[in-house]
Formats: C-alpha cells, sequence, structure tokens
C-alpha cells in the first residue's frame, strides 16, 4: 500500500493485485487515493502486463508470478529499493536476526532526541515507501530483512548497522548458510568509502561474511570480548565509544535495555549517533531513559527478588 500510494503521488500508473484479502484499512487508502486493486487472485495477463513489479517481501521468488516476471525480463523489485528512488535523503539501515527492532527504535530515539527531523520505519511501523510519500524527510532509519534486502538494486544507506547473523529463513536460501549471509550482506553493496559499516566483531558469521563480501565502507566494530580502537567495546562493565577521536563511556548500569544482546544494540545504535554527529550527552541521556518495544525482553516487575520480563514476541 506505501508503494501504491508512493507510485499514484508520483503519477506512476500502478496497480495492485493480493492473492488474499486486503485488510480494510489498506483498502481504504487504496479507494481514497483512486488506485486500482484487485484481491482473491491474481490477473496473470494484467500483472504480467506491467514495466516493473513491486514484490511483497513475504512471497518467495519462486512462486509462479514472479517467475514468469523474471523470464519476461520484467523487474521485481523490493518496496525499499522502490521509495529510495524518490528520495536524497540519508538514511540509516538496520539487519540482523535478533535485536533490529530495537536497535532501529533506539537510533531513531537517540537521532529525535538530538532534534533532528527523522523518520523511523521499514520492516517496523510505517513502511519506507510510505514515509516517502507522506513526505520527504532528510533522515530515515530503517529495519531491514533479508528479504527486503534481496529487492534491491541501487539501495544505498548511507550508514548500515549488521548486529548479528543466525540460522533464519533458511528455506527461502536452498538451506544454505552462505547464501543468507550473502542476502544480509547486500545491504553494504551500494556503499562507498564515505559511508559506514557498523557491524558485531564477537559473530563469527559476520566476521566469515567480511574475508567474503567486499565492503567499502568505513567500518566500525563493536565488541563485548576486544578492545576496540575505534567502535565500541566493554570493559568492566564499562561501554566505551570512540568515533575518530571523540571518547565516550558509561556504564552500563546505566542503560535503560539490560541484558548482553541489549549492550550490543546500544554500542550499534551510539555508533550510528556518532557518525551523525550526534553529541555524548544526548547519547547518554537517549540510551538511559529508551523505552523498549513491547513484548520484547520488556521488564515487568520484580518479587520476591526475582524479576520477571516479558518476552512474549
Amino acid at each position: 500500500t506505501g508503494a501504491a500510494l508512493l507510485a499514484k503521488k508520483r503519477r506512476v500508473p500502478v496497480f495492485v493485485s493480493d492473492a488474499g484479502k486486503i485488510k480494510e484499512d489498506y483498502k481504504k487508502v487504496l479507494v481514497e487515493h483512486d488506485i486500482e486493486f484487485e484481491e482473491g487472485g491474481h490477473s496473470a495477463n494484467r500483472v504480467l502486463a506491467a514495466n516493473e513489479i513491486v514484490k511483497s517481501p513475504g512471497i518467495p521468488d519462486s512462486a509462479s508470478l514472479v517467475r514468469g516476471a523474471v523470464e519476461k525480463g520484467i523487474p521485481v523489485i523490493s518496496e525499499i529499493e522502490f521509495a529510495s528512488r524518490y528520495t536524497k535523503a540519508t538514511i540509516v539501515g538496520i539487519t540482523d536476526n535478533n535485536g533490529k527492532t530495537t536497535t532501529t527504535l533506539l537510533t531513531g530515539h537517540i537521532l529525535k532526541k538530538a532534534g533532528l527531523d527523522v523518520a523511523v520505519g521499514g520492516n517496523v511501523g510505517t513502511s519506507f515507501a510510505g514515509l516517502v510519500a507522506e513526505r520527504d524527510y532528510p533522515l530515515y532509519v530503517l529495519e531491514l530483512s533479508s528479504f527486503q534486502l534481496d529487492g534491491i538494486r541501487d539501495f544505498r544507506p548511507h550508514v548500515a548497522i549488521l548486529t548479528n547473523i543466525t540460522p533464519d529463513h533458511l528455506d527461502r536460501y536452498g538451506y544454505q548458510m552462505r547464501n543468507y549471509v550473502a542476502s544480509k550482506f547486500r545491504i553494504a553493496m551500494n556503499q562507498r568509502d564515505t559511508d559506514h559499516f557498523i557491524h558485531c566483531a564477537d559473530d563469527p558469521e559476520t566476521i566469515a561474511g567480511l574475508g567474503l563480501h567486499t565492503v567499502k565502507a568505513r567500518r566500525w566494530p563493536f565488541s563485548l570480548t576486544t578492545t576496540q580502537p575505534q567502535g565500541a567495546y566493554l570493559q568492566d562493565k564499562t561501554l566505551h565509544l570512540t568515533v575518530h577521536q571523540n571518547h565516550f563511556s558509561m556504564s552500563i548500569l546505566e542503560l535503560a535495555l539490560q541484558g548482553r544482546h541489549n549492550v550490543y544494540n546500544s554500542m550499534a545504535a551510539g555508533i550510528a549517533a556518532r557518525v551523525l554527529e550526534v553529541r555524548n550527552e544526548t547519547i547518554r541521556e537517549s540510551l538511559t531513559d529508551f523505552q523498549n518495544v513491547e513484548h520484547r525482553l520488556e521488564r515487568v516487575s520484580t518479587v520476591n527478588e526475582v524479576e520477571f520480563i516479558n518476552d512474549s514476541k
């Protein structure tokens, strides 16, 4: 719907086709903006008459209509690729298996606290295309799935964050981990040496992937186990963050998000904020007062010295 709305606003002829039933909220938007659509099945002839297809990331490349498009030479792209054509904004892109929603929201929180005009979305909240259709923000923080990255051609984030890679969705990747890792590294494929690639130095799949995939961007590693002269690391329960000549540190006991994985998330978001020249004190305040999304390692209460955590996502 976001991609269709953006196409309509940019006067690109658009038709929406859904094999299932379109949710009423989305249907209302399509009707209000006079966007043609069909539901409950695809009109293959009409779909395959398109100059280009923006595919929902949940649809596999093995789907018959997608294969038909490829055979006819019709480009099949993702919504983030389509949206990126209509903005010159700075983009922070975040992908991983566990924690990308938290890292996305935390990064957005820091940048908003810094007074920047930023939109947060992608695989969480409003789609990238939906945000661009709303208005062209100067800065976007986007959660990106591997499925979305599979459909990019020229999409280029100024700042890319890859926090970890663990086996997931392997049925979409021929049950080959290397194919899944390659999908994740697509986030950096169009980056230049003036861009930034923030990654976990403790994640074996990421480190192996760096040996196989070209990353032109400046690398910023973060680690809980080894000192990083540039990037971030943990030492004696103190988080240290260094970007260029600027050093910042704080106790992990001050972090709003507790737990080993959340130290990683805080490091990644902190580095992203620093390369975008956010002040240290703003980063400190933001890492202290951030409220995480519901149901994701959310503190509930402590009863009889037992801490209860809601992780029902």
